[in-house]
């Protein structure tokens, strides 16, 4: 009996959970600041709380405080888009850590941030040689935005005055040797224009392919299976 208990439990707060992290929404799970972290850690503790102490707790005395923590976050998030001073206050602002090729010491140090974990952030970015970069911005999620000078810029097209056609988001068309015939009819693509390309690969069945995916351009990327 209180096996069932349990996993009659941990369904219905697992339900409720994915429930709430998908109305929560995408952002939450991306990114997390400073309230969505204390929010992701309070759910965490208040849906386990049940479950593990089924004799001493109902299953409204965690689904209430879900409830509430949902309400409170829906709230907070409100109030900060109506107010830029709440939301500095409450989550914070960023933090310019490199200014015009030179390291803004004061800021390192309010925020605690080390010159090796600097330098780490900005060679994941590409980047080696602090001079070369206007700002770095230490944003409140805690991720690192680097802005390098123009003239260390990567050039682009329109820089380089040379025209170029965007590919657009490919779509995925055989997934682990099953053919997507939605995806095929959604981009005006039938299963014998499919079956031409496998064939140009000295392939005849799509159990063969492990990834075939085709862009706006018709730019076929394929990989089979090992």
């Amino acid at each position: 009996m209180l096996f069932l208990t349990l996993a009659y439990r941990t369904l219905v707060m697992f339900t409720i959970m994915l429930i709430t992290m998908r109305i929560l929404g995408k952002r939450q799970l991306g990114q997390l600041e400073l309230g969505d972290l204390v929010v992701a850690i309070m759910l965490a503790e208040l849906a386990v709380s049940p479950i593990v102490t089924p004799e001493h707790s109902r299953l409204l005395h965690g689904i209430i405080p879900v409830a509430t923590l949902l309400v409170a976050q829906f709230s907070i998030a409100y109030f900060s888009m109506k107010s830029i001073r709440f939301r500095s206050i409450l989550i914070g602002k960023p933090s310019i850590m490199v200014q015009n090729g030179q390291i803004n010491q004061r800021e390192m140090r309010k925020n605690r941030l080390t010159i090796t974990e600097l330098t780490e952030a900005l060679r994941i970015q590409g980047h080696t040689d602090i001079s070369t970069i206007k700002y770095a911005v230490l944003e409140v999620g805690g991720s690192l935005s680097v802005l390098p000078y123009t003239a260390h810029t990567p050039a682009t097209h329109e820089a380089l005055q040379l025209t170029g056609n965007d590919n657009g988001l490919p779509v995925l068309l055989i997934h682990d040797g099953r053919v997507l015939d939605k995806n095929l009819t959604h981009i005006g693509l039938d299963r014998r224009w499919l079956m031409k390309e496998l064939e140009h690969r000295g392939l005849k069945d799509p159990n063969q392919v492990f990834l075939l995916s085709v862009d706006e351009n018709r730019n076929v990327y394929f990989a089979a299976r090992a």
